[in-house]
């Protein structure tokens, strides 16, 4: 039996709950990867992501091969040996980042040409070489290469970028088959594409099956199309995809993204959200967001959120957390950081059980409750 596998625990509705086995351990699926672009989830150390709830995190391929480079990090022992993350790690393809760097990149049917943010130094990314990348970092979920179509784009704009992302999917499987990096028990995941169509969105997804992958991610979302549109093309694409692999909504989102991703379907979700946030001032709460910044807090000895499960929540005032904001403290970053990391991962542990247990829609319908009823009322210095 492979060491990757796929195991459903329950469903209510089209929402699921399951588990990936790998072999550095379980994903309790739905699961939420807190992004660790460099090999670092940003202002957190290892260990407080691992005891917020994360199973897994997402390494980019696109920075770390510029820096410190794949082949640094495989003579140290690997990505996980050099993060100390001994947990799941899915890499992306590079692609993304490569794609977004519009002035500096060229792209043909082999690859993408492309000039570093750092040093302006040239780079061909083709789906070959973004496999070995993943394998010298070893990361547990690998995903293939594609081109991340824009918003909006024309009907024959989206048929030949996913056209080309399907070519490059099929080099990326025999890339990933035959390279002598590849450990036991990794994965390779395939992107559906084809932007809002439909039609494109189905040859897609029939067109990756045929090729076969051990999980499907939808891309192409979550890049301006705004969420009624985004839940509309994952109605019609959830459905196409097979019942016993994981899916993945790549670089989603907003807690309300996820419940409703949730709820058509979707296993996995990452997003920079939480820390990019956090690192400004921007809290996620049960209630909402918190602007850490507003003078409302400077006064306030009152905690964010005595119920959460994260100490930087229970055990700091709103006017501790406002001062260092304010001041630029780094410290501020961290524990603003840590709020949002573990929002997040009870979020997806709420989502889990209530799944399991048949009641997810009264949690939704309680979940949105409390994201609309907004922050707690100033305090008015204890009258």
């Amino acid at each position: 039996m492979s060491q990757f596998r796929f195991e459903l625990k329950g469903r209510d509705g089209a929402a699921r709950t399951g588990l990936i086995h790998t072999p550095r351990g379980q994903i309790r699926t739905p699961a939420f990867m807190p992004v660790g672009t460099a090999g670092t989830v940003k202002a957190l150390y290892p260990d407080q992501v691992h005891a917020a709830g994360a199973d897994i995190i997402l390494g980019n391929t696109y920075h770390l091969m510029l820096r410190p480079g794949a082949e640094e990090i495989a003579a140290l022992g690997g990505l996980h040996r050099f993060a100390n993350w001994p947990h799941p790690i899915l890499t992306d393809s590079g692609g993304f980042q490569v794609m977004s760097l519009t002035k500096l990149r060229k792209m043909t049917e082999e690859g993408v040409t492309f000039s570093s943010h750092l040093d302006g130094s040239r780079h061909l990314l083709t789906p070959e070489r973004s496999i070995e990348i993943q394998c010298l970092l070893g990361s547990d979920i690998q995903m293939v290469l594609d081109e991340c179509t824009p918003f909006p784009a024309t009907e024959d704009q989206a048929r030949k970028s996913m056209e080309l992302s399907m070519r490059w999917a099929k080099r990326s499987r025999a890339a990933f088959e035959a390279q002598p990096h590849r450990k036991e028990g990794q994965a390779l995941f395939g992107i559906v594409q084809g932007s809002t169509y439909e039609h494109l969105r189905a040859q897609s997804a029939a067109g990756l099956l045929e090729i076969g992958f051990d999980g499907y991610a939808i891309g192409g979302l979550a890049v301006g199309e705004g969420q009624v549109e985004m839940l509309r093309v994952l109605d019609f694409t959830v459905p196409l995809l097979p019942q016993d692999r994981p899916r993945y909504l790549m670089g989603v989102g907003t807690p309300d993204d996820i419940v409703e991703a949730v709820r058509r379907g979707i296993d996995m979700f990452d997003c920079v959200m939480p820390t990019r946030n956090g690192r400004h001032g921007l809290a996620f709460t049960r209630r909402g967001r918190v602007n850490l910044r507003n003078a409302r807090h400077a006064a306030d000895p009152r905690p964010l959120d005595p119920e959460s499960s994260c100490p930087a929540a229970r055990d700091y005032s709103r006017a501790y957390l406002h001062h260092l904001i304010k001041s630029g403290e780094i410290l501020g970053s961290m524990l603003v950081s840590w709020i949002n990391v573990a929002y997040y991962e009870e979020l997806m542990t709420g989502i889990r059980s209530a799944i399991a247990e048949g009641r997810f829609e009264a949690f939704v319908e309680q979940f949105k409750a409390d994201q609309a009823s907004g922050d707690i009322a100033p305090f008015d210095g204890g009258k």
